[in-house]
């Protein structure tokens, strides 16, 4: 006689689909079903008897909401990051959390390069002046300054980090690094430099580019203190976190002219309010920002290919913990 499975896995945000990849993945392990939640407070009455939790990027799961789970055996963090998901409360929960680390190399690191030359090249400012009805001309976008030779800048050597430096070295540029946490001669065998220092790397980087996690230690990291040590007429770019940025230090950096330009993929709110100052000084065709910033609304991590991998790969770390098989990608090991 078949049995319908008794586990249950719950999707608590953005997924509101027929879920056929999750459950080709477990099919007749569990039951899948998405909440398709904006908020942390739409969970409650709705987690508590999950087996296991998919967790995307809109919904925060602290502390409250963990301590409420009665049998999860697994949280899956559909994602590289993992800042939104209080880590140390399911350890002392003994509740196991993975994240996906490799599912969007490729496209994050595409990324952010297309926005370093997006930047560098002038493309959306001339793009942008000549819809507004500007002349004919490159002059707008002078002086652009030629990409061979120059340093490019990494906080963060990880696979995404990695697979940029490769694309910018493949450009001609100077790839330097700044990782306390990668091991000594990862450098010699990616043909990088090692910076030793972050105040080493800013003061050479002509672009920077942040691809390290949302900590305690990196939160704001790139603050007024940090662009001021960046050189005149140098461009940043980030699609790692938001609150990596102090983004009021970043604006003034932009309209002083210390910064060339900047590209946001990610924002400490996300989306940010109606009225935030970035928004406003972006929209407006008199401030330095309105063609000298690039946003984007976190989607640096999305491809068809990409989000299907994302999927398959959480389902599976889910099958995984339902099975007792050993786990992969265990971000607060118990």
């Amino acid at each position: 006689m078949h049995r319908e499975p008794t586990a249950k896995v719950i999707i608590t945000d953005v997924i509101a689909d027929d879920l056929a990849p999750e459950r080709e993945i477990l099919g007749g392990i569990a039951t899948v079903q998405a909440l398709d939640a904006r908020s942390e407070r739409e969970l409650a009455g709705r987690v508590e008897h999950a087996d296991a939790l998919i967790v995307h990027h809109r919904v925060r799961l602290s502390a409250a909401t963990i301590e409420r789970l009665e049998r999860c055996r697994a949280i899956v963090r559909a994602g590289v990051g993992y800042d939104n998901i209080d880590i140390e409360a399911a350890r002392g929960c003994s509740i196991p959390v993975m994240n996906v680390p490799d599912y969007c190399v490729e496209e994050v690191a595409d990324s952010a390069i297309g926005l370093m030359l997006a930047l560098v090249r002038g493309l959306v400012q001339l793009n942008s002046q000549l819809r507004a009805g500007g002349d004919w001309h490159h002059a707008p976008a002078a002086p652009l300054r030629r990409l061979r030779g120059r340093v490019f800048g990494i906080v963060g050597l990880g696979r995404i980090g990695t697979a940029t430096a490769l694309r910018a070295g493949a450009l001609g540029m100077d790839v330097a690094f700044y990782d306390p946490y990668k091991p000594a001669g990862v450098e010699k065998a990616l043909g990088l430099r090692r910076a030793a220092s972050l105040t080493e790397l800013l003061e050479q980087s002509f672009v920077l580019s942040l691809h390290c996690p949302l900590t305690a230690e990196t939160h704001r990291m790139i603050d007024a203190g940090a662009l001021a040590r960046l050189p005149r007429g140098s461009y940043l770019v980030n699609t790692a976190r938001g609150g990596i940025v102090d983004v009021s230090a970043l604006l003034t950096a932009l309209a002083s002219g210390h910064l060339a330009g900047a590209a946001l993929d990610v924002l400490e709110e996300e989306p940010p309010p109606p009225r935030d100052p970035l928004l406003n000084a972006w929209r407006d065709p008199a401030h330095p920002a309105h063609h000298r910033l690039i946003l984007t609304p976190h989607a640096a991590f999305y491809s068809e290919e990409s989000l299907a991998e994302l999927r398959r790969k959480a389902a599976a770390a889910c099958r995984d913990a339902l099975l007792g098989r050993p786990l992969r990608n265990v971000v607060n090991a118990l």
